[in-house]
């Protein structure tokens, strides 16, 4: 397999998936501060032209955070990375949407990426602090989800390599506060190996 990402990206949440799945994997980064991800070579890979792509063993590619996550816990059922039933599926899922889509999409692309919203420079606090509020908003709903448990469902899976990336970026990139037991969950997640190698690989720890 070959992941394709840039650094410190949400496929930061895929790298650590698959360290900690500990398959052999090949990690390709794409710098995006030279616009590569609008090259040639990575449009014909991914015409989304954004991260991550995870490149399978047969050839095929395959697109968007969630569907990749979802589909390394299905090939590795034995590490329990995702639950089996109905109800549980559906809860992950769920916490995915949410994380990708609300946290991610709608919280910090306005506190990275102002620009993307607004045409003049000297609206973009205005966006920052839209931003700033979605990402508070929902730590406070993840808080009680996780409860007193170590990880997210119960058990370490991929719910937590996604919460990994938005817990890293609210302490070292975007200074979000976070809840008492989301800093403890993410002091947990670095202190698993896989995350100091990840970190390490991608000029970050």
């Amino acid at each position: 397999m070959k992941l394709v990402y840039a650094p410190n990206t949400c496929a930061l949440g895929v790298h650590l998936l698959l360290e900690e799945i500990g398959r052999p994997y090949e990690a390709v980064a794409v710098d995006f501060t030279k616009r590569e991800q609008y090259g040639a070579a990575f449009v014909a890979l991914n015409p989304k032209s954004k991260v991550p792509v995870l490149v399978r063993d047969d050839g095929s590619v395959l697109t968007e955070l969630p569907a990749i996550a979802v589909c390394l816990a299905r090939m590795n059922p034995e590490l329990g990375l995702m639950p089996e039933g109905v109800e549980g599926t559906v809860r992950a899922l769920e916490l995915l949407e949410f994380l990708v889509a609300t946290v991610h999409m709608r919280g910090y692309t306005r506190l990275i990426r102002p620009n993307f919203f607004v045409g003049d420079a000297a609206d973009e606090p205005a966006v920052r602090a839209a931003g700033h509020e979605v990402v508070v908003k929902a730590f406070a709903l993840l808080s009680p989800v996780l409860g007193a448990q170590n990880y997210m469902m119960g058990q370490f899976g991929i719910v937590d390599c996604v919460m990994f990336f938005l817990e890293y970026w609210a302490r070292h990139r975007c200074e979000v506060p976070m809840p008492g037991n989301l800093e403890a969950h993410l002091d947990r997640l670095l202190a698993r190996p896989a995350a100091g190698r990840v970190l390490a690989a991608e000029g970050l720890g």
